[in-house]
């Protein structure tokens, strides 16, 4: 009877241990549950962005209208203005259409058309067609004018800060933009520039948001580098201005 009891005992606490591993198991499971969104979460910090983590790829281009269609968030509309992009490149730099010739001839056509229309519609039996009368809004245009008088105005002050010398960094990123303009100037015209440049604005975005998670280890690399240079730069000691003459 003894040693039945001993053994009951021993049986007892042997799954009593057995469960308080269990237990044990299951809370270092969950410690490390809740560790590891922190712990990815400040890796995740840590990550480079080229436009920054909380600044996604929409907001930096705006994030109205235009920025919906540069994202292509409806594909009908992206293709249709990229379409019409590519229609007016076409006439304009292949087949070398002038704009004036083009204005003049759908004018021709245009008025042509209702001219007949309107006087043959008794002929054919057709109602007379309904030419609306166009006025177009100032308001848009307006806002338009300030916004570009406006934008004009900070590049205009930017020049000027530029020019007077008080940032070196600045004044390298203008020289260099200003002369990778001018040798891709020299390649094709500008509506071809032009025409470039919206295509870009069409696709660079969506892939850069598709695949950024490749491009960004890239980009803090080159950003390293340039640093780099820049600070060899700045070590450049400046020379004594000279005194103005009056």
């Amino acid at each position: 009877m003894v040693e039945e009891s001993e053994s009951k005992q021993s049986a007892v606490e042997s799954v009593m241990a057995k469960i308080s591993e269990k237990i044990h198991a299951h809370d270092s499971d969950s410690d490390s549950d809740h560790e590891k969104p922190s712990s990815a979460s400040t890796v995740q910090s840590k990550i480079f962005r080229l436009f920054g983590r909380e600044r996604p790829v929409h907001h930096v281009l705006g994030g109205g209208k235009p920025a919906d269609v540069f994202m292509w968030r409806n594909k009908k509309i992206s293709a249709g203005v990229l379409g019409g992009a590519t229609a007016v490149w076409v006439l304009f730099e292949l087949i070398e259409y002038h704009l004036l010739t083009l204005i003049c001839h759908v004018l021709i056509l245009c008025l042509a058309l209702m001219f007949l229309w309107s006087n043959a519609h008794t002929f054919i039996h057709k109602t007379p067609p309904h030419i609306p009368n166009v006025h177009l809004p100032e308001e848009p245009f307006v806002q338009v004018a300030s916004a570009l008088t406006t934008e004009i105005n900070r590049a205009f002050k930017l020049l000027r800060d530029i020019a007077s010398g008080r940032n070196l960094k600045e004044f390298l990123l203008v020289i260099a933009a200003c002369w990778v303009l001018s040798i891709v100037g020299s390649w094709c015209h500008f509506l071809t520039l032009f025409y470039i440049s919206f295509v870009l604005l069409h696709t660079v975005p969506v892939l850069y948001e598709k695949y950024e998670d490749k491009v960004d280890p890239f980009a803090e690399k080159a950003m390293i580098e340039i640093k780099k240079q820049y600070a060899v730069l700045s070590r450049i000691p400046k020379g004594p201005l000279k005194a103005k003459k009056v």
